[in-house]
């Protein structure tokens, strides 16, 4: 294989990944905007009427924002005198 074409290859693959990554966090800010119980429950039924292939990168999304959240709560209430450390 000739060194330009593999220099084309490679950075067509890291233009995808690129692309990639940005489309992902693009959806994870969008998919941070639902936070109340209602949204939340607004945003479970619509996942409920797709399968979880279609909705796997989602869930995983929605999944780590709640252990991040749940992790931060914990974090702002524990230590004494009010040291957040």
């Amino acid at each position: 294989m000739q060194l330009s074409r593999r220099l084309r290859d490679a950075r067509t693959t890291l233009a995808n990944r690129r692309t990639m990554r940005v489309a992902h966090r693009r959806l994870a800010d969008e998919l941070a905007s639902f936070r109340t119980t209602a949204e939340r429950a607004e945003l479970d039924e619509l996942l409920s009427r797709h399968s979880s292939e279609e909705t796997e990168q989602i869930r995983a999304i929605l999944y780590r924002q709640d252990l991040e959240r749940q992790q931060s709560a914990v974090r702002q209430t524990a230590g004494l005198g009010g040291y957040l450390g």
